[in-house]
């Protein structure tokens, strides 16, 4: 059974369109592994530059196996070099009672 995920990346200062550029490999990059289901993410922006992402592991297993596969680690670097990443909760709008953020895909 699949793992519905909320990731959120907060893009380093002048690193904002590298992250962007990214952001449209992930999932891809994911599937070519074989780490994520067939269910199209969603990705958005809050209101101070972070973009979230919702998708979905294959698995718990996929998640662990995820932290040994080269090009996973290979890809984890490159957004190393672009955000940092943050819990939900560090974003203004996780306080509202219902979260809106700006789609990107």
């Amino acid at each position: 059974m699949g793992l519905i995920v909320i990731a959120c990346y907060r893009p380093k200062p002048g690193k904002e369109q590298g992250l962007k550029e990214l952001m449209k490999t992930h999932l891809p990059r994911l599937k070519a592994e074989g780490l994520v289901t067939d269910r199209e993410s969603i990705i958005m922006e809050a209101k101070d530059g972070t973009i979230l992402e919702v998708f979905e592991w294959l698995s718990a297993e996929a998640i662990v196996s995820a932290h040994s596969n080269p090009a996973v680690m290979k890809m984890w670097g490159e957004y190393g070099e672009a955000c940092d990443y943050v819990p939900i909760n560090t974003l203004a709008e996780a306080g509202d009672m219902f979260a809106g953020f700006k789609p990107m895909n």
